[in-house]
């Protein structure tokens, strides 16, 4: 039995639950006999359990019944590379359902998810993605259908002509490109094949950003 949010019990709620975990009978809506039966519970909470002790807003009974065998996950903006091989589960996923399975994340839209917080954690990520599938116009999904944005390299300023703003979004794109590269290397300890699919792109393609100056396997 998998109690989510256990946290958030009212305190009357708390009894009923404490008086089930002790006896092991139930009271179906309407029934007037009690059923005993045998279950494991799960439970997940959000709340700092310890801390809500303390405020009295949590049983210290209940806590210690349930609290058995303990297990803190950190949250997803901790949990590194782990944030990218999730968002590739749930694009699979929603892909098959909306008939969209040939859809990749754009190098862009990568680097802002692992550069976004997350305080939503696996559920907001989860609404994201799926977003992004609905509202991806062709191949990629960029970081507008997922409506995650970070702050893109500005271009230098350079007076106000057409030549000059060009030549610097050039330098932006440039760079970021290189980010990527590098990180998709590190991240794949150097394996341009595992790299180049991270990122979406073909094999050839990969190469010919890790020519570019500035970008090199060995780095």
């Amino acid at each position: 039995m998998f109690l989510d949010e256990i946290g958030d019990l009212p305190p009357p709620v708390q009894v009923k639950l404490l008086r089930f975990l002790q006896e092991k009978r139930i009271q179906r809506v309407g029934g007037r006999q009690e059923i005993e039966i045998e279950a494991r519970v799960l439970a997940a909470t959000h709340v700092d359990l310890a801390k809500a002790l303390e405020a009295g807003r949590f049983r210290e009974d209940l806590y210690y019944r349930l609290a058995v065998v303990a297990c803190k996950l950190p949250p997803l903006r901790e949990r590194g590379d782990d944030i990218i091989l999730l968002a590739k589960d749930f694009l699979k996923r929603f892909g098959a359902q909306n008939e969209r399975d040939g859809l990749a994340f754009s190098p862009r839209a990568i680097q802002v998810i692992t550069e976004h917080p997350w305080s939503g954690n696996v559920r907001e990520l989860q609404n994201r993605i799926q977003r992004g599938v609905i509202m991806a116009d062709g191949q990629w999904i960029t970081e507008e259908d997922l409506e995650l944005t970070s702050p893109v390299p500005s271009a230098s300023p350079g007076g106000s002509n057409g030549a000059s703003a060009a030549a610097g979004l050039k330098e932006a794109r440039e760079r970021l490109e290189r980010e990527m590269v590098l990180l998709a290397m590190e991240r794949n300890d150097g394996n341009v094949s595992a790299a180049a699919k991270e990122l979406g792109i073909s094999r050839p393609t990969f190469y010919e950003l890790m020519n570019k100056p500035g970008v090199s396997k060995e780095s």
